[in-house]
């Protein structure tokens, strides 16, 4: 992936989260067969709400979301945030709520990796750019 591909994807990213905050979810998140989610973490250093826009699978009763950062050697700050502080909002289209957030166990990790890549077969080309184990986050509605 060149430099101005890397570039085009992020505007877009973040055109796709404008959207889907400007119109409260009704726009946004279903994008063909990939579901997204708003992920609102507080960050680490500013205490500010932080938003990210994120594919997802449900497990249960539970939404899957991969730390992956394109491939990066650098996780995600959204991930970095939800480690300081587990407790987070999610939008799923137009329904909104609070969540715990938790990095899934190594035997999680195994059940829902063939999950997330079957899902987004980049995430596959992902893990293999990067020495760092890419992170499969369990999001669990609070009640």
């Amino acid at each position: 992936m060149t430099s101005f591909d890397r570039q085009v994807g992020l505007r877009l990213l973040n055109l796709h989260q404008f959207v889907y905050e400007k119109t409260g979810g009704l726009v946004g998140h279903r994008l063909g067969r990939i579901h997204t989610l708003l992920l609102r973490t507080r960050g680490r250093k500013s205490g500010e709400t932080r938003t990210a826009a994120l594919l997802y699978l449900e497990d249960r009763d539970r939404f899957v979301v991969v730390g992956s950062k394109g491939g990066s050697d650098v996780p995600p700050a959204w991930l970095r945030n939800l480690e300081a502080d587990p407790q987070v909002e999610l939008q799923v289209g137009t329904r909104r709520f609070p969540a715990h957030a938790r990095v899934a166990t190594d035997a999680e990790r195994r059940r829902l990796w063939p999950m997330v890549v079957e899902h987004w077969p980049d995430y596959a080309r992902y893990q293999s750019q990067t020495e760092r184990v890419i992170p499969v986050v369990i999001l669990k509605p609070s009640p």
